[in-house]
């Protein structure tokens, strides 16, 4: 979708250019941005190596250990039917303070090896559509990360289909859970933002820091209090 309404403003702009007379001025700009494409490219390498870096060695020094036990409670409050050793809890911990310190680049493979988690923790629960998750299709049948026997065919849109009826799969309380936080978190330090700013020649880069804050601060209680209220109705 997303491509083709840019496809469809690029079009417009040349076709709109060409019609006018403006012709030399759309080349110009087009040549213009994607000199600045590459120098903001350039620019958030930089800056992406150094927060990398700067999570790596954190994380060899034990420090993404103890934080990740500093949020426990807060993960137990949000997803309170997740185990509490499952292997989703330490990826959807590694995202949250990767997103706490604005580091988009780093919470996305956390974020993906949480859903990967959650995945197989709904085909452990049994729920249509993941049976094939942990185990594989054999004979007609799907056994689960328990060694249970669905007695259905899952496709690759995770469709199950077999003596026991049908079931697409479905995002779980979790994931939906996970993925609002994961959108509305609380940031810090917004990286990517000071990054541009400075960028294109803001006089204090850094003056973003308290709105920020703020922003992601309302937007993360509201993400809460919307999860935990939709979680209740689905319980009753």
């Amino acid at each position: 979708m997303l491509n083709m309404i840019w496809g469809s403003m690029i079009i417009i702009g040349i076709v709109y250019g060409s019609l006018t007379g403006h012709m030399a001025e759309v080349t110009n700009a087009a040549l213009d941005s994607s000199r600045e494409a590459v120098n903001l490219c350039i620019t958030m390498i930089g800056v992406m190596a150094l927060w990398m870096g700067l999570m790596e060695i954190a994380e060899k020094a034990g420090l993404i250990d103890k934080w990740t036990k500093a949020i426990s409670p807060f993960i137990s409050f949000m997803f309170p039917d997740i185990p509490k050793e499952h292997m989703a809890r330490k990826y959807i911990s590694t995202n949250i303070i990767a997103n706490v310190l604005g580091l988009g680049w780093a919470c996305t493979p956390a974020g993906l090896k949480a859903m990967e988690e959650l995945a197989k923790l709904e085909a452990e629960r049994g729920t249509p559509g993941y049976a094939s998750v942990n185990g594989p299709v054999k004979n007609g049948s799907v056994e689960t990360a328990g060694g249970r026997d669905r007695g259905g065919i899952t496709d690759s849109r995770g469709v199950v289909d077999g003596r026991k009826g049908k079931g697409e799969r479905i995002a779980s309380n979790e994931m939906c859970t996970f993925l609002i936080l994961n959108i509305s978190s609380l940031q810090l330090i917004p990286v990517n933002m000071i990054a541009y700013r400075q960028q294109y020649g803001s006089v204090n880069p850094a003056g973003i820091i308290a709105p920020a804050i703020a922003a992601t601060f309302v937007s993360t209680l509201v993400a809460v209090v919307y999860c935990k209220g939709k979680g209740r109705k689905r319980r009753v």
